[in-house]
């Protein structure tokens, strides 16, 4: 069964891919309570790694689309934490945002916008969090963007927990 969010998803034209895996030696999520905080997403669109340097050889509409590209990625880390119920997602509670970009840009909120643009649309009042979006010389893998985020997350209905509802 298709979850609401994932219905409005589908209205905007988006499927949420398998959650991408950690490049290295840490995990992609932790709950602690009803907070899971998610390890930073890169942008991986159909075509592969969305690289490059703002300022220098990417404007911001195309950092700004490769933002989206890692909010996308991070409602999919969401949704494995949550054993594939997105509705669990109470609301986004903060995002961190690096842009990969030249020492005279200063456009980075313009460019992590496509992030938070994206979230309040999908989710309504929801997606609205509070966020940073800072410089960095460079990127893994050479992305253009890379964001991480912490999210609330409601509990299993009852039902599924293995208790009946009264």
């Amino acid at each position: 069964m298709t979850s609401k969010t994932e219905a409005r998803l589908a209205e905007l034209g988006v499927t949420l891919p398998e959650a991408p895996a950690p490049a290295a030696n840490y995990v992609p999520h932790v709950r602690v309570g009803d907070l899971l905080f998610v390890s930073g997403q890169i942008p991986i669109g159909p075509d592969g790694m969305i690289t490059g340097k703002l300022g220098a050889d990417m404007d911001v509409a195309q950092g700004a689309a490769a933002a989206r590209m890692c909010a996308i990625a991070l409602l999919a880390q969401v949704k494995a934490a949550c054993d594939g119920d997105l509705d669990r997602l109470v609301r986004v509670v903060k995002l961190t945002g690096f842009v990969n970009s030249t020492a005279d840009f200063g456009d980075q909120p313009k460019v992590i916008n496509g992030a938070s643009d994206f979230l309040a649309e999908a989710l309504g009042d929801a997606g609205r969090h509070s966020r940073s979006a800072v410089s960095a010389p460079s990127l893994p893998f050479g992305v253009a963007v890379e964001i991480e985020g912490i999210f609330q997350i409601g509990q299993r209905p009852a039902a599924v927990q293995g208790r009946e509802l009264s």
